[in-house]
């Protein structure tokens, strides 16, 4: 039940939580999801985990349906738990998160992400709130089944996982965009100036105090999912191409390797040549193509690295992130 504040009398807004929405084209289920994110606000305000102004931010990712007008009569019937921001166009899922967590951080101790689709369970937020209370700073919500993905879903996202440990990147496996951060933790994450943002990859890099929520996968409530195969390609790309450069390694070793292997065969295409057993210009042709191919790799491996280089400096990713600061305390001696 909901207290009113009667007149004169203000919030208190310690312990303010914002749950923050994108939204894409989802008019079919934002006026349900937007009722049952509600419902666990009003719980954790009348538990008192959580301030009583505790909102919903809806990001509008320039959607070209009714979202957005949903959006407003929600504001308009409840402008204290619901509010909303809005984008010219469309720009993406994680540029919605990053705008939503940049207004929310101004005023909030909590901030949660979930998507509209209720796929991830929303009883979890009360679990991440007393993680957060227990004094962790960032709390991931990890999926313990995904029985509602295709056996094509599971088998590549697991895969997914799996490669992107081996090339050292750390991230939480079976873990999305589903999670509560602190105000600490979010503006050190927001002080990272990336371009092609890969949250799941950004998120573990800030590297305060962290925990995991479990919890199962539900049905999407009604239309249908913002990630198609080609846009969870591009996703996985974005990733890998992000946080490692094990690609252009990979480029670097197999030029090496082709350059020896041709040194190698042009042996045995001289040993052929002096003993008569080719055709004219088979022998200049067969080693010229080898051995280039290998310098060439080589070459663009060496540029690559290059790039890499100048893309690290272009990020301008912050050289130092400091949790803590303790005060310097001065003590100034009169001497007379």
């Amino acid at each position: 039940m909901v207290r009113y504040l009667q007149k004169g009398e203000f919030l208190n807004d310690e312990n303010k939580l914002t749950i923050i929405v994108p939204c894409y084209n989802e008019e079919e289920v934002l006026p349900e999801s937007s009722k049952q994110i509600r419902e666990i606000i009003i719980e954790l305000i009348n538990e008192n985990k959580v301030a009583e102004n505790s909102t919903i931010l809806f990001v509008d990712d320039g959607s070209k349906d009714q979202t957005w007008k949903i959006i407003e009569k929600l504001h308009h019937e409840d402008p204290i738990h619901y509010s909303g921001i809005k984008f010219s166009r469309h720009f993406g899922h994680q540029n919605a998160l990053i705008a939503g967590m940049t207004t929310a951080v101004q005023t909030s101790d909590m901030i949660v992400t979930i998507d509209a689709d209720l796929q991830d369970d929303i009883n979890a937020i009360k679990e991440m709130v007393t993680k957060y209370h227990e004094g962790f700073e960032v709390v991931y919500g990890v999926r313990n089944n995904r029985d509602t993905n295709t056996k094509f879903k599971r088998r590549t996202a697991l895969a997914f996982y799996s490669m992107m440990g081996k090339i050292g990147v750390n991230m939480v496996a079976n873990h999305a965009d589903f999670r509560l951060m602190s105000k600490c933790a979010t503006k050190t994450l927001l002080s990272f100036k990336e371009q092609n943002i890969f949250l799941r990859g950004l998120v573990p890099l800030v590297d305060y105090a962290s925990t995991e929520v479990y919890y199962s996968r539900n049905k999407r409530l009604a239309g249908e999912s913002k990630y198609p195969l080609k846009k969870m390609i591009s996703f996985a790309l974005e990733g890998i191409t992000s946080f490692s450069i094990m690609s252009i390694r990979f480029v670097r070793n197999l030029g090496i390797l082709t350059f020896f292997i041709g040194i190698i065969y042009s042996l045995n295409i001289l040993f052929q040549h002096l003993t008569g057993n080719t055709v004219p210009g088979w022998s200049s042709l067969t080693m010229s193509i080898w051995i280039s191919g290998g310098i060439q790799l080589v070459s663009l491996s060496i540029i690559g690295e290059y790039i890499r280089n100048i893309y690290s400096e272009v990020k301008k990713d912050p050289a130092l992130l400091l949790k803590k600061t303790c005060p310097i305390k001065i003590t100034i001696f009169n001497i007379f």
